[in-house]
Formats: C-alpha cells, structure tokens, sequence
C-alpha cells in the first residue's frame, strides 16, 4: 500500500482572495520522480493543463521544466492575481500508484474552512473538478458537515457555482471542469461545447476550458 502525501503546503498570502481547491497531485509529485515537463509546484503535472490554460489566457509564456525560475513564475501569478492554493486531502493510501481519484483510500483531509478563517479575504472557491466520488466538491461538501454547514446551490449551469456562509461572510464555490483527460469525455457532451463545435471544427476540449477558466481565473 502506497502512503500518498501531498507534497506541498497550502500557498495563501494575508491578501489571497481566490482559493484553488484540488485534491492531490500524481504520486511522482510526492516520490520525486518528475517528468522532464513537469514543474515542482501546485499543479506542476504538464499533463494536468492548469497551467497551460492560465497560460494561454494571460499569455505569461511560462516555463516548463523543473527550475526554480519555473516555480518563481507561478509564484508570482499567483501572489499578483491573490490566487492561493489549497488543496482539500493531505494524505490517502493507495493499492496502485496512480493519480486516480477514484483510487484513494484512508482519506485524511485538511482543514480549509480552518484556512478560510484564517484569511479573511478569501471570497471564492475554485474547485479543479466537479461532485464526482472522491472530487474535490465532493471532498469539501463532507468536509462542510463536520462545520454543520452545506452548499447553496446558485447556477446549475457548468461550471456549476454554490455558496455558504461562514460567520458574517458569504464564501462563493465554483465548480470548473477537471484539467485531466478523463474530464473530455464529459465536455464533448455537454450542449454549448456541441454548439460551438459545430460552428467550428476546430474548437477542441482545451479551448472550452480556456473559455470557462477565463472567467474566474
């Protein structure tokens, strides 16, 4: 059984007003063993596509390798547009040493309403997948209970958008379609991405990220 740590504590400054909310990133994040792409930083995985999304929408040309320039740039962005980063699990186990949600066991979670607390700025919740079994919606709506707390829902359209209040606040949460592969299936099937690529051939899965991601982030 494969202990899966996460590699990397929550990023959020005193002004942070956005907070990126995944699960975990792939094991080699947390053995060490990177591809020549990757970037040892939140959603460093090249094949994740965060990244290359927030990329083409700011046109940042960013670097993608394993330099400590390549983390600086990501940094950066992050601490200019008061993005933080939180990830919801600290920890699983796993049987098989992939990146698969679905595979986690033994959960141990972090405490990210403890860290919205913490950062009274800190306004909206951008999930990086949806309510699917093990996602990071579904993570953070039982993390919710143990506060007596739950999601209003707001917008039933994809990227679905929720809040909850939390003390005198009212917390936003986004729901953005999964930077991974296995999210294509369920683009291709959705009504405007059929619309616009009807209209266009050309339009592909990644365009309609850049689409919905331009918005939030």
């Amino acid at each position: 059984m494969f202990l899966h740590q996460h590699p990397y504590k929550p990023f959020i400054k005193e002004d942070t007003t956005k907070l990126i909310v995944g699960t975990l990133p792939p094991p080699r994040f947390s053995t060490g063993d990177l591809l020549e792409k990757d970037v040892d930083f939140c959603y460093g995985s090249y094949y994740n596509s965060l990244w290359l999304f927030i990329d083409k929408i700011h046109q940042l040309n960013l670097r993608y390798d394993n330099s400590q320039a390549a983390i600086d740039e990501r940094k950066a962005f992050l601490i200019q547009h008061k993005i933080g980063v939180c990830d919801i699990v600290e920890s699983a186990e796993r049987a098989k040493i992939d990146a698969s949600d679905l595979g986690m066991k033994n959960i141990k979670l972090r405490d990210v309403i403890g860290y919205i607390k913490r950062y009274p700025n800190i306004d909206t919740i951008l999930f990086t997948g949806g309510n699917s079994k093990n996602g990071p919606e579904y993570f953070f709506r039982r993390h919710l209970k143990t506060y007596d707390k739950k999601l209003e829902l707001l917008s039933n359209e994809v990227p679905r958008i929720h809040q909850f209040k939390l003390q005198q606040r009212i917390i936003k949460t986004v729901s953005l379609t999964s930077g991974s592969g296995a999210a294509n299936i369920s683009i291709s099937r959705l009504p405007l991405y059929k619309h616009l690529k009807a209209k266009n051939p050309e339009f592909n899965t990644f365009d309609f990220r850049v689409m919905q991601y331009r918005e939030f982030l």
